[in-house]
């Protein structure tokens, strides 16, 4: 039986379901290889972004204490986070959605498929293969569509899913870095300050020293200079 014969024998039911099984099938491909590029795109560049990011961000806090300055890290970083957990779970519901109802659409129209095969045999009395050949193929014909839209949903599904856990590990290794850093940087801060304020009063009695030296010096070639003369 080929498929124009299959479509004249349809009703309306069936040709609905094809029509809805098609829909779903070219939109869970579409969505499937956008989401994969996507993902894989986010995670090659998602550590180097959330770099830039609290870099741009820590511009403003200069002066701030260790205290400030972590606070404001960690929100900022569960925020980028939180924005690329986002950006990589759009169109998995609609890949998760297709993978499942796919079958049961599949499974309906070889329910009423069936059911077909049984009126037929009840109209004309008779259990023949006329009667049942052409119900009984559409019905195993919506099976077989129901099960080809299911399977590369499920596949892209499980792909994007696995980049996006490969995201999630990145950012969240590049955060813990990036946060042990400017609590270093924050720690030391305060340390310069400390040193610079000690090394004043080194650098002033040096100074004076010097000055007094230079005195003594100037006096000593006065007092050579009137002796002479």
């Amino acid at each position: 039986m080929d498929f124009m014969q299959y479509w004249q024998i349809s009703d309306m039911v069936t040709k609905t379901l094809f029509f809805l099984l098609l829909a779903l099938s070219i939109l869970s491909w579409v969505t499937g290889i956008v989401r994969v590029l996507q993902s894989r795109k986010l995670a090659a560049n998602v550590a180097d972004d959330l770099r830039h990011q609290l870099q741009a961000r820590q511009q403003d806090l200069i002066g701030s204490d260790a205290a400030t300055r972590r606070l404001v890290t960690e929100q900022t970083l569960l925020k980028h986070i939180g924005r690329y957990r986002f950006a990589s779970e759009r169109g998995l519901p609609i890949l998760g959605t297709t993978a499942a109802i796919a079958p049961f659409i599949g499974l309906f129209g070889t329910v009423w498929g069936i059911f077909h095969a049984l009126h037929n045999i009840g109209m004309s009395g008779q259990a023949g293969l006329g009667q049942v050949a052409g119900p009984v193929g559409e019905a195993l014909i919506m099976t077989g569509l129901g099960i080809a839209v299911a399977i590369p949903a499920v596949v892209f599904y499980n792909l994007a899913v696995r980049i996006n856990r490969r995201i999630m590990y990145q950012a969240n290794d590049r955060a813990h870095d990036l946060l042990a850093q400017s609590t270093g940087l924050a720690g030391t801060a305060p340390s310069a300050v400390n040193n610079s304020a000690n090394a004043a009063p080194v650098s002033a009695a040096k100074s004076m020293s010097s000055s007094a030296t230079d005195t003594q010096n100037t006096s000593h070639y006065s007092n050579a200079v009137s002796k002479q003369l």
